[in-house]
């Protein structure tokens, strides 16, 4: 924090341009890139440490007038070195043509404010600082030369014996940005109140409606976007720029091509700005997206991050590369997943610091020029998942990379909610990764991601997710028959892996585990199940054990009767095959599975998953050519104009 005695010198009239508002620039003044951000009226406390730093000494905390004003009380210290205040100057230095940025502030009262830069690894350089006598206007440029691996900009306020009104503030641009602010923004729902709920809040901000061209939202869900309560009002706020289109389940990947197809077709967009429908936005996040890839050296995907919506302080995913060898996805080296920034803020956390690159951008916000999808085209018919990997690939493949700016953000609910990778969805996790894979794996045969398969098939057996398992051999099945009936099949999978999942025990969701008699098993003995092997030796004892064990048969006992109850994160495949019988708690909490050994299953299940993937691995070199010839079909307007108007 800055020393709690002002300066006296006051600061000098600028030389440049006048402020004008954050709403209408002065003429000449540039371009906005983001602006200054105060809590929402009633936020909670840890929510308020994404937009404000305070002092732990401070007496009084700082109040919220406006999404872009509030006042400072007296004899305070206040910084703005927070994840949606201060200025990303790295991801700019990297991805933009910008060579300076120029912080705009305006205030009424007397205060001193200083303007700090940090290095990759969090080191903290002040470098400027004076005083406001009695309000007014700042505009100070400074150099985006030293950020080429890390570093922000961000300003702090000490005020003296008054309070100080910070009336409006942003980081601008000094030139005009060199296209046009102009984004349709594309959302596929199954969720009409929280897809109403976020039209709402778009409508609600004048900057963001100035930029938006169009919002096209592919309704999927069986209850109507335009039945909710709250549409009426908001189709009024948003005028003709709202186009809803209702249309079967066609996944994420069937919605989110809607919405670029109409994009490309009906709107002369600059951008296209793809978003779930469950989520709380943060607007200013698009427009930071729409300053950033105007800047853009090169057209460039901008991605925004992951805020966890059910801890709102807290960063869940900062962002994701492919692992090549293995093809799947991880967190982008150096990055940290659900980080607290009301426990740790981001003046002291030096991860934070160091710019992280990224291979693509999920689709709860990313955000694609029109040129590029002109170029490569539509999402794959792929229903759901790896269709925004698919693309972010893709994407890279032609030249085109994907920038994940922090304070670009929205919160959504983290996966760390979600059984998605053993639910029904592990059929599309499983083929999709494969058809992936086939269109950009570096090894010919994938032997590595193949193998990869094959220890996840042994693990859920073990866990007597036997539904998984089942799907995932589906999956392959049906990678294998080609590319050739993914569009014919877009509107009918879902049924299918749903009806086949419901044929095992762990596919059917229970509301509690009081439906059920009282498990068999003592804690105490159950206890030294649950530590987990910790090195190769141990591990391998525990498979040779736990393998044994599946040949023996189920006890009559605990065919009805569980031996354990299980909280999700307990199932782990160590303790569960050991077990005959166990509830296991879902992951969003709101039910459990009946899981029962089944002998038989498992080891005919396991004999066809290894048949399954000696299979791939001998026609995997064929099936690649196969989907790479096909991919421009499958990404084309026309292949989807069918889709969505028939013909």
């Amino acid at each position: 924090m800055p020393p709690k005695t002002a300066a006296k010198k006051a600061v000098e009239p600028t030389q440049q341009a006048a402020v004008g508002t954050l709403e209408q620039p002065a003429p000449q003044s540039g371009a906005l890139l983001q602006r200054i951000l105060f809590p929402r009226l009633g936020d909670p406390l840890d929510v308020r440490t994404l937009y404000m730093d305070e002092d732990e000494t401070n007496q009084h905390r700082t109040r919220s007038l406006s999404r872009t004003s509030g006042t400072i009380p007296a004899q305070s210290e206040v910084s703005f070195a927070t994840y949606f205040n201060a200025f990303p100057a790295s991801y700019w230095r990297r991805w933009t043509t910008l060579e300076t940025v120029e912080l705009r502030l305006r205030v009424e009262g007397g205060c001193r404010i200083d303007v700090y830069r940090s290095r990759a690894n969090g080191t903290r350089i002040h470098v400027w600082g004076d005083v406001v006598r009695d309000g007014g206007e700042v505009n100070q440029s400074f150099d985006l030369g030293p950020f080429e691996d890390g570093g922000w900009y961000w300003f702090d306020i000490t005020t003296d014996q008054n309070e100080v009104v910070l009336s409006q503030g942003g980081w601008f641009s000094p030139t005009p940005a060199p296209s046009r602010a102009s984004v349709s923004i594309g959302i596929t729902t199954m969720r009409r109140d929280d897809c109403v709920a976020t039209l709402r809040t778009i409508a609600e901000d004048p900057l963001l409606m100035d930029a938006v061209t169009a919002i096209v939202v592919a309704d999927q869900g069986k209850d109507k976007v335009r039945e909710a309560e709250a549409f009426p009002e908001a189709e009024r706020a948003l005028g003709d720029k709202l186009r809803l289109y209702e249309q079967g389940n066609l996944g994420g990947s069937g919605g989110f091509a809607r919405g670029m197809y109409e994009a490309l077709t009906a709107t002369d967009c600059e951008q296209i700005l793809f978003m779930d429908d469950d989520i709380v936005l943060e607007t200013d996040s698009v427009l930071r997206a729409i300053a950033f890839s105007r800047f853009t050296e090169h057209p460039t995907l901008v991605g925004g991050q992951m805020l966890n919506l059910q801890a709102r302080s807290r960063l869940h995913s900062m962002g994701e590369v492919m692992d090549r060898a293995k093809f799947m996805w991880r967190p982008a080296p150096g990055s940290v997943e659900d980080h607290d920034f009301a426990e740790e803020s981001l003046r002291e956390s030096p991860v934070f610091h160091r710019r992280t690159d990224v291979d693509y951008n999920a689709w709860w916000m990313c955000m694609i020029p029109r040129s590029v999808a002109e170029e490569i085209g539509l999402p794959l018919p792929i229903f759901i998942k790896w269709d925004d990997t698919e693309y972010g690939l893709r994407a890279s493949h032609a030249g085109y990379p994907t920038a994940t700016v922090p304070g670009i953000a929205v919160w959504h609910m983290s996966w760390g909610e979600k059984d998605d990778l053993t639910d029904w969805q592990a059929y599309f996790h499983t083929r999709n990764r494969l058809i992936t894979a086939a269109l950009y794996h570096p090894e010919r045969r994938a032997t590595t991601m193949i193998k990869d398969m094959q220890k996840r098939s042994l693990r859920y057996l073990l866990r007597m997710e036997y539904s998984a398992v089942a799907l995932q051999q589906m999956a392959i099945e049906d990678f294998l028959r080609g590319p050739d009936e993914l569009f014919d099949t877009l509107p009918t999978a879902l049924g299918k892996v749903r009806e086949r999942r419901a044929q095992f025990d762990d596919g059917r969701v229970l509301p509690t585990a009081r439906t059920l008699p009282l498990p068999s098993m003592s804690q105490v003995r159950a206890e030294r199940f649950m530590r987990p092997p910790t090195n190769p030796l141990s591990i391998g004892k525990a498979l040779v054990e736990v393998l044994l064990r599946n040949l023996l048969p189920v006890k009559p006992q605990h065919r009805d009767r569980p031996e354990l109850n299980l909280a999700g994160r307990d199932a782990q495949w160590f303790l569960l095959a050991r077990l005959d019988s166990a509830t296991v708690a879902t992951a969003d909490g709101r039910g459990v599975t009946f899981r029962r050994r089944d002998r038989e299953y498992f080891w005919r299940t396991l004999r066809t998953s290894v048949r399954n993937n000696i299979t791939l691995l001998r026609q995997f070199p064929k099936l690649r050519k196969q989907y790479r010839k096909a991919m421009p079909t499958l990404t084309s307007k026309d292949a989807w104009k069918k889709v969505f108007y028939g013909g």
